[in-house]
């Protein structure tokens, strides 16, 4: 039964909750911050309608206080809660407390969170179809020693991984027997400490992966599309840190890892805006990894390739409307990439790096997004994620996003706090980048802040005939990359 939100309280915080009041906006319903002491005069609150204070600085005594947040909506006549991603977004518990105090959850129910949430779950869901996993164990592992054998049996290298987490934590590659004890003690120590869980799984780790990940959407009466898929290779730590749309793939493989997409949502029942992950090695075979039970970080750029407004469509899907779109009104157009500027300095590991936006001025221009929490003079706390914003930058073709993209870091300026901007524009002039030929490897094959140096004319000339290759000539692309990598590698890049 269609019901109408009026109001949405965003239990969230930062650029996400910036976000969603900007669509929230655009349909003329009220929206209902909260904030944290550390908070008080973020960028989110300022843009809300109301904003309420909801506890200390601490996420556990503030943003992940989900009783108190369901006590401030009744109190406030809110009709629906937007989780955002991370704090409670894939919480069942928190969206089965929202519902039975007789508020809307923007987001799937709580059975499908519980489904998908849990590693090893979704992997035997996902099993009862047709979608590709990755050879590994279909139960929790509870020894080193039963770890040994299963490694034994699929061979090394070998993933160890937190069942019922992700962001890398509780994650440890395995290349042999001797590491195995230890790396199985460490993950099972992070998952507990993480996720309240130390539960993990083993699987069969793919030497020369690449993340590419399919963004979908369901309704409430079965309905589900696929809204193609994102690169989402460049990372660091097991966390990305540039994403684009769409990716290096063929058009077969973009229609088989959409239908294996949309098998995986229905398998679960799912509504909303959803991801699955999935792995893809060098022969372009592709596995299922795990499905985001949320809206991903990297929306917006699924939104500039479709024109699809993610949150609008969640809210609407929420309301009990079926989607407006079907599967064959979709298509690709034009090509957009998101770098996430963090507060991290990417000359000493990625470690984190907060303080004060003593400066702080956002590019600006034609294919130019800019999602943040913050303004000049604002702190960056130490009690979140470190995310400052994410820019993104939208072409008629690859070259021109990347080329917007590389205009747009040169005019963001950032003043008091070291950020991932200098990372990210060494990645838009990467050969190796432009050639759309990368996997999860390219930050330790190719990144060493001491021996950093912008590529010369010779190489930027290979860089542009590598652009102009197709993925019709996929069948040489592995000789191309293990030529190139050599190359860099051996000038220490």
């Amino acid at each position: 039964m269609p019901q109408t939100i009026h109001k949405i309280l965003i239990a969230n915080r930062g650029e996400i909750a910036c976000r969603i009041i900007h669509s929230a906006k655009k349909l003329g319903i009220k929206t209902m911050a909260v904030y944290s002491e550390v908070d008080r005069t973020s960028k989110h609150v300022l843009l809300a309608d109301e904003a309420i204070c909801i506890g200390p600085a601490p996420a556990a005594a503030s943003y992940l206080n989900s009783k108190k947040l369901i006590q401030i909506a009744i109190a406030n006549h809110v009709d629906a809660i937007h989780p955002g991603y991370g704090f409670l977004s894939e919480n069942s518990t928190f969206a089965k407390d929202v519902t039975a105090a007789g508020i809307c959850f923007i987001g799937p129910t709580p059975k499908a969170i519980e489904r998908m949430g849990d590693k090893i779950t979704a992997k035997n869901t996902v099993s009862q179809f047709e979608v590709p996993l990755i050879p590994g164990s279909s139960h929790a592992i509870s020894s080193a020693q039963e770890a040994q054998k299963l490694a034994e049996k699929m061979g090394y290298p070998v993933l160890i991984k937190a069942s019922a987490g992700g962001g890398g934590k509780g994650m440890r590659i395995v290349h042999e027997k001797a590491e195995l004890p230890s790396a199985f003690e460490r993950a099972q120590s992070e998952a507990a400490n993480a996720f309240g869980d130390p539960s993990v799984f083993i699987e069969k780790f793919i030497t020369k992966p690449r993340h590419i990940e399919i963004q979908i959407l369901g309704d409430l009466h079965g309905n589900v599309v696929y809204l193609f898929e994102r690169e989402c290779s460049i990372q660091r730590r097991h966390q990305k840190v540039i994403e684009e749309a769409p990716a290096a793939i063929s058009q077969d493989l973009r229609s088989k890892m959409g239908k294996a997409a949309v098998e995986v949502a229905k398998a679960c029942q799912y509504h909303g805006a959803g991801t699955v992950e999935f792995i893809v090695d060098e022969h372009e075979d592709f596995y299922f990894l795990e499905m985001n039970t949320r809206l991903q970080v990297e929306h917006p750029v699924t939104e500039f390739i479709t024109g699809v407004d993610l949150v609008e469509a969640q809210i609407r899907v929420a309301e009990g409307l079926p989607l407006s779109i079907k599967q064959e009104d979709l298509q690709i157009k034009g090509h957009a990439i998101e770098a996430r500027v963090y507060a991290e300095d990417p000359f000493n590991q990625f470690l984190p790096d907060v303080g004060a936006l003593d400066k702080y001025e956002i590019p600006k221009g034609d294919g130019i997004r800019v999602d943040d929490g913050y303004l000049e003079g604002m702190e960056i706390p130490v009690h979140y994620d470190p995310l400052i914003a994410k820019l993104i930058c939208y072409g008629a073709d690859r070259k021109q996003a990347i080329e917007r993209m590389d205009n747009a870091i040169n005019k963001y300026i950032i003043e008091g706090v070291a950020t991932t901007l200098s990372f990210c524009q060494f990645v838009m002039n990467h050969p190796v980048f432009v050639s759309e030929i990368y996997d999860t490897n390219f930050v330790g094959n190719y990144f060493d802040p001491d021996q950093l140096s912008n590529p010369t004319d010779e190489e930027l000339e290979v860089a542009a005939i590598f652009a102009n290759f197709w993925f019709d000539k996929q069948k040489n692309k592995s000789t191309i990359l293990q030529n190139t990598s050599s190359k860099w590698q051996n000038r220490g890049i």
